[in-house]
């Protein structure tokens, strides 16, 4: 009897034994290699915009005094950078169907250093080596401590992995961790909105946290619908699903109000501080969303959960550091139009534009340096006559007056 019921226990027991011999390549090496493949996805697809974005500022830089506000359209330059715009964005895109969404969010913190990089690489000023390195000693401290937090988040990323299927989506959308953070997350929405629109509280704390919690929806969508296409591609099609279709109209809603709140503070605030701060708090919402939707941590010891935080951490200084030392944009004014001042209208009744000299000692409103102006904009002479009491026969100020034909 005994040896009889033993062939039988060994068999019961084998496929155990090889289920579990099967599972753990899939969690070891083929997970790794995925992060591996989405991050290195991530990180050019951050460059190459970063690229892109330079290319287009550089276009509308040179056509800046152009007549034509659309001639930057009959450039190579500017479609060259809408082609690899459109490049870097499919390379993100695709860079979540491979990857953890806690891992690929933070690598944003490379279009900033390649930013930075760039910015230095293309400046014009020439500055000897001491003011050079005190000029951007910050920036490249900054961009050696986000280089070494983003090591840290590839190494150390989340390294939990599932088919991105109808099935799944589904069954993480009704999760209650998921639920439970939907609700938080629309009191909090609501309650910044109320205070953005009705009190006026145009911080920007307030703003890019609107902002924070609208990308940290989209993320969330922008996984699952990548995720679903790869499968649908790999020969399990998942386009047939509502959730599907749901994800997707969430994604470009989340999207298109999520520009509209950075379009806003764009008008209050430096970009200088709107990365930073912006970058901060998306991250930290995304990783939040990641963390709750798609369970990102599950399974994870301590030890790589810690270096991750510090990885991040490390990534918000570096980008606080060089998004810091960025000089403010100065909007150009090429003149001052004279019957915008009280008083002067009796001057301007025939669309004449006059501008006091910049050499002399009276003068305002006007660059210090306009050599490369067309002549439409070049000042005229104001020369001030100081008033004499008690004279009473005092000539009126000569003025130098350039008047535009129709041709101009």
């Amino acid at each position: 009897m005994e040896g009889g019921n033993s062939p039988n226990l060994q068999l019961q027991q084998l496929p155990l034994a090889t289920a579990a011999v099967s599972v753990q390549p899939h969690t070891d090496s083929f997970s790794y290699k995925e992060n591996l493949i989405g991050a290195l996805l991530a990180i050019f697809g951050h460059l190459v915009i970063s690229i892109a974005l330079n290319l287009q500022k550089y276009s509308h830089i040179r056509l800046a005094g152009s007549k034509d506000p659309r001639a930057y359209f009959k450039t190579k330059t500017w479609w060259c950078g809408l082609f690899l715009l459109v490049l870097g964005e499919l390379g993100v895109f695709s860079s979540y169907a491979f990857a953890p969404l806690s891992l690929i969010v933070p690598l944003s913190a490379v279009s900033v250093i390649a930013s930075a990089i760039i910015g230095i690489i293309f400046i014009k000023e020439k500055w000897k080596p001491k003011e050079f390195l005190r000029r951007y000693v910050l920036s490249f401290v900054g961009c050696g401590l986000a280089i070494v937090g983003t090591y840290l988040l590839i190494t150390f990323g989340p390294n939990s992995h599932e088919k991105m299927t109808g099935e799944n989506i589904t069954r993480h959308l009704v999760s209650w961790p998921f639920l439970l953070y939907m609700l938080v997350e629309i009191i909090i929405f609501c309650l910044l909105l109320y205070f953005y629109k009705e009190k006026n509280a145009n911080y920007i704390v307030v703003i890019l946290l609107l902002v924070a919690l609208l990308g940290s929806m989209t993320v969330v969508t922008v996984k699952a619908v990548a995720g679903m296409i790869v499968v649908s591609i790999q020969g399990n099609l998942q386009l047939d699903y509502p959730i599907f279709y749901i994800m997707l109209v969430c994604m470009i809603a989340t999207a298109i109000f999520q520009a509209t709140f950075l379009a806003q503070a764009s008008q209050l605030y430096d970009s200088s501080q709107i990365a930073s701060v912006g970058y901060i708090l998306s991250t930290t919402a995304a990783i939040t969303a990641g963390a709750t939707f798609y369970l990102d941590f599950t399974g994870e010891d301590v030890l790589h959960i810690c270096m991750f935080a510090l990885g991040c951490l490390i990534a918000f200084l570096g980008v606080f550091l060089i998004t810091r030392n960025r000089k403010k944009s100065v909007p150009f004014e090429p003149y001052i139009s004279m019957d915008a001042m009280p008083g002067m209208q009796n001057m301007h009744d025939k669309g004449i534009a006059v501008q006091p000299d910049l050499k002399a000692s009276f003068s305002y409103g006007a660059l210090e340096n306009n050599d490369n102006m067309p002549e439409i904009y070049t000042p005229a002479t104001l020369p001030i006559v100081q008033e004499q009491h008690g004279s009473k026969g005092v000539s009126a100020p000569p003025y130098r007056v350039l008047e535009h034909s129709k041709k101009e």
